[in-house]
This record gives C-alpha cells, sequence and structure tokens, in this order.
C-alpha cells in the first residue's frame, strides 16, 4: 500500500474519531486488517468531540472529509425510510449546504480561465453563492445582453483530492477482495472502477455541458421535465455557465401543497421521466437527490419538474436495456419464472442454477410487495431478501448497473417523501409497455435495418479483396503448373464467373444477418432468417459449381 494512500487513511480515521464514529468503522470487514491503526493512534486516547447529535456528527465528518464523502452523504439522504429522522435531516443539508469556498478564489478561477476582468463578461455577479455542493459551487449572474445565469465553479484542487480518495477506494477494495468472503460476489474492485469512471467525468464541466444539452434535446417539448440552457460560449472545462431557473426545491413538500401543485400527478411524472430516460432514450440523469431537482409551478394543477447539475449521467448496453426491461416486465406480470430465466440468460446468475428454485425465492422477496404503495413497501427489508438470495444462488453485482441501481434508488426516495400512497408499479408499467411495443414494431425492425446497411455494405465491399487474396496466396502455395492444374484453373475461372449471379447477394444477407446478431438483443429471429437465405443461395452456388464441372 504507497504512502500517500496509508496517510490518507490516517486522515479518516482522525476525522472518524473526533466525531465519535470510529466504532461503527471498526465492526466492518473491509477495515479489520487495519484496526491496529486505531488502537496505537493517540487520537483514539485524547481527540474527541464533546458534542452535537449522531446525525450532526457524522455530517461534519463528511464534510471534513471530502467530496467522495458528501456524495455517500448525499445518496443515503434520499432515504429517509431507511434512516433515524434526525441523521436524515442532517445529511440532506450535504445536498446543497456544503461550506462554500471563498468568492475572490472563484472570481479569480473565472478570469484565469477567460483571460479578462470579471466586468467584461458579467453585466452583474453575485458574489454569494446561491449553493455549494462538494464538487463545485454555483453564483448567480447576469450576461451583457441581460440574461440570466447562473456560474458553477469547480472547487480548485479537487482532481487531486478526488484521486487520492480513489486511490483510498481501491487499496479498501483491494483489502476486501482479501479478506471478506462475499468479495466474489461484490466485486469491490469492479464496482470501484466503474465508480471511478463516473467520479472522474464529474470533474470535468465541458462534459456536463454536453449532457446538459443531450438531455434538453431529449425533452424538448415535453412538459414534464425542463432542462436550463447551456451558454457554450461561456463553458470551458472548470466553468460552466447556463440558463438560471426558477422553482421550488422538490423536498420542500408543504411548500408545493401550499402552492396548489397536484403531488399526485408529480409523483407519477417522476417514475415516468424515469422510464423514459431509462429505456426510451437510454440517458439518465443520475444524480437525482432533492438539490437537483426544481418544480415549476406555471399551471399548479399540472407541475414540471426541472433539473441542475448533469455531471453524472448513465447509459446502459442494449443487451443489459433489453433484460431489465424484461425482468420489470415479468414482475408487473408476476411472472416469477421468467424472472429466473432472464437470470440465468444474461448470465447474472450461474448457468447450472436450477430455474424452479430461482422462481421459488424470487417469487418469496417480490410477492408480498406486488402492487403495494410505497409507504406499505419496508425497502430495507426487501433489499435483505435480495442479498440473502443473491447469496444463496451466487447471483453476482453487475458493475454496470450499479450508477441505474443508484439513481432508482433516489428516485424511489423522492417519490416517497412527495407522495408515499404512489403505487410505483401501476404508474411503471404502461410506460415500459409502450416502449416495448415500439420496439417490436415493423417501423422499428425497418428503422433498425437501415441504421445497420451501411455497416454490413462496407463490410461488404472488403469481400472480394479477401477473396482475391486468398486465391493469390493459395496460388503461390501451389506445385509448378502441369496439364492437370491447367484444366483445373480453367474451371476454377468457369466457377469464378458463374458465381457472381449470386455471390453478392448471398454474402450481403450473410453479412447483415451476421453484424443483425451481434448488435441487437431483440428481433434476432430477423438475423437468424437473413442467413437462412444466404445459405440457399449458397446451395444454389454449389448447384451451379456441380454444372460447371
Amino acid at each position: 500500500m504507497r504512502l500517500r494512500v496509508v496517510a490518507r487513511l490516517l486522515q479518516i480515521q482522525r476525522a472518524l474519531v473526533r466525531h465519535r464514529l470510529d466504532e461503527f468503522v471498526r465492526a466492518t470487514h473491509i477495515y479489520r486488517p487495519l484496526r491496529y491503526l486505531y488502537y496505537f493512534s493517540p487520537w483514539t486516547w485524547f481527540e474527541r468531540s464533546s458534542g452535537g447529535s449522531r446525525g450532526e456528527r457524522l455530517r461534519l465528518a463528511l464534510e471534513e472529509l471530502g467530496p467522495i464523502f458528501v456524495k455517500f452523504g448525499q445518496a443515503l439522504s434520499t432515504r429517509r425510510d431507511l434512516l433515524p429522522l434526525d441523521v436524515a435531516d442532517e445529511l440532506a443539508k450535504l445536498q446543497d449546504s456544503v461550506p462554500p469556498f471563498p468568492a475572490d478564489i472563484a472570481i479569480g478561477m473565472i478570469e484565469v480561465t477567460f483571460g479578462r476582468p470579471l466586468k467584461e463578461i458579467f453585466a452583474d455577479f453575485e458574489s454569494t453563492p446561491l449553493a455549494a455542493a462538494s464538487i463545485a459551487q454555483v453564483h448567480a449572474a447576469t450576461l451583457n445582453d441581460g440574461a440570466e445565469v447562473v456560474v458553477k465553479v469547480l472547487r480548485p484542487g479537487m482532481r487531486a483530492v478526488i484521486d487520492l480518495d480513489l486511490d483510498v477506494l481501491d487499496a479498501l477494495a483491494a483489502l476486501a477482495d482479501r479478506h471478506w468472503v462475499e468479495a466474489r460476489q461484490v466485486r469491490p474492485i469492479e464496482v470501484v472502477q466503474e465508480y471511478r469512471k463516473t467520479v472522474t467525468d464529474e470533474l470535468d464541466l465541458m462534459r456536463e455541458a454536453g449532457n446538459a444539452s443531450q438531455l434538453k434535446r431529449n425533452f424538448a417539448g415535453s412538459q414534464l421535465l425542463y432542462v436550463p440552457q447551456v451558454y457554450w460560449d461561456y463553458c470551458r472545462q472548470n466553468v460552466m455557465v447556463m440558463e438560471r431557473i426558477h422553482g421550488i426545491v422538490v423536498s420542500q413538500v408543504e411548500e408545493l401543497r401550499a402552492r396548489g401543485a397536484d403531488i399526485a400527478k408529480l409523483a407519477e411524472n417522476g417514475v415516468e421521466i424515469f422510464f423514459t430516460q431509462v429505456f426510451r432514450h437510454n440517458f439518465f440523469h443520475a444524480d437525482m437527490h432533492p438539490g437537483n431537482i426544481f418544480v415549476q409551478l406555471d399551471d399548479p394543477k399540472n407541475p414540471r419538474y426541472a433539473a441542475v447539475d448533469f455531471g453524472i449521467v448513465g447509459t446502459l448496453q442494449p443487451r443489459d436495456q433489453h433484460y431489465l426491461a424484461e425482468n420489470f416486465m415479468a414482475f408487473f406480470n408476476r411472472d416469477y419464472g421468467r424472472i429466473a430465466r432472464l437470470h440465468i440468460e444474461s448470465g447474472w446468475v450461474p448457468k447450472g442454477t436450477r430455474v424452479d428454485e430461482l422462481e421459488s425465492a424470487v417469487r418469496t422477496v417480490c410477492e408480498p410487495i406486488y402492487n403495494k404503495p410505497l409507504k406499505e413497501i419496508s425497502f430495507a427489508v426487501v433489499l435483505l431478501r435480495l442479498f440473502e438470495t443473491a447469496r444463496r444462488f451466487d447471483m453476482r453485482v453487475q458493475p454496470q448497473l450499479i450508477l441505474l441501481q443508484k439513481t432508482l434508488f433516489n428516485i424511489e426516495g423522492l417519490g416517497r417523501q412527495l407522495y408515499p400512497e404512489l403505487d410505483l408499479w401501476k404508474t411503471a408499467q404502461p410506460v415500459l409497455a409502450q416502449w416495448m411495443r415500439e420496439r417490436t414494431s415493423p417501423f422499428t425492425i425497418l428503422r433498425e435495418i437501415r441504421t445497420h446497411l451501411p455497416d454490413a455494405l462496407v463490410a461488404l465491399r472488403q469481400v472480394p479483396q479477401i477473396v482475391q487474396t486468398a486465391l493469390r496466396e493459395a496460388a503461390q502455395g501451389t506445385p509448378p503448373a502441369v496439364d492437370a492444374g491447367a484444366a483445373q484453373l480453367r474451371v476454377e475461372m468457369r466457377w469464378l464467373s458463374a458465381r457472381r449471379d449470386v455471390s453478392a447477394a448471398a454474402g450481403i444477407l450473410w453479412l447483415c444477418g451476421l453484424i443483425w446478431l451481434l448488435q441487437t438483443t431483440q428481433h434476432r429471429w430477423f438475423g437468424v432468417l437473413q442467413m437462412i437465405v444466404a445459405i440457399v443461395l449458397f446451395v444454389r452456388l454449389r448447384s451451379t459449381r456441380r454444372r460447371v464441372e
């Protein structure tokens, strides 16, 4: 373990001890090899915080430890059903109330980035930040044309801090992989690698601006979600400027009710937005804690969400998207056998798993929560049972799905705050069913054919060169020409001439079918059909060769 990582672990230990949180960490498996750091540390004996509630101590410790830990607290804060209320209330302050860095530093960074004084960039700039988060803080400003904007400025030195904490996570993951019995299923090293990519992307505000623009295009004209406009001329890697939006923070439920908002519709719209982003757009906002979600009440009976902070977005591979959709639909239909078969087909559980046993285990977990409102579901119990099922059937964590699981965790937490009577399943099923119908429609199939056909044609253009190369190499390896060889060569020439009639069509069909099978997880029958037709043409080609010979 590198010296800098050990030093950071000591810093973490000191913060935990100072805020009287070290007992919880020492109880975990992954810190067990380092427990002697506590026993021999003078901080354990002398340096202790004297006051504050447990929630306040936890929040202060996370703030002291930096952005990685703050983000962990933000994620926890959305799950008031899983936390004591005093802890949840304190962690909620991490959503947009992290201590800011000095305004003169932010102004200096802006002036250095743009190479000119602040007054030449903005007509007005508020030095007091609107909000401060773990990665950046936001200031209100006005452009020279009068447009109201917000200026997001990256915290100084963030990359070095986050890189060090990610190295610490790597070290802890390695310890977990070595000393934790269940590490093979949880795959801590791969999970941390996936998280590293997510957090590193968040440090590039140009990438965030691109994410915002894509999300705005996806919901253009929609009354469900509003995404602010990006001002590209004012965006750099460490500074981003976008339209300022006005609304009520989604967690202020009493204020929303006082303003006449249709809370039930708002909660249902949140579910529809999530499933639309994940399945229809395959591009979803993956940092949906309450500090990033506002509600616009121009029409209280039709409230509209407005999102900010697009540093973390997620996408899915077509294979994972397909299997997730199938699993959701199977759950909506109470087809637990289908869920079991999907888990085996996808490789999420070992191939030798008995379908009937897995089906029974899934039914035991899912049936008690089917068709119930959020307020009657204990997700703590559900998660515990799912983990027990995963352990029993050697189910492995899918690192590529962790971002989606985190987002779903946040969405469910928001829904519980807004409208506990929400029937999550009844709301989601029509959205997903419509998407699956569209995926299997003839128009979608034709559109996919048109999309993949240029690639197939490009590959087909390489076939003659491949054939020529093969023939040349074969000819070079042939013994000196004799009369029999010359006769054979004439036969081959006639054969090559005769096959032109069908080779192009057969080759196109074969390649299209192969590409179809490789690039899609749905409508595989269409690719198989193309390959069957190609085989028929090749059979015809063989009969043509026999006639030529």
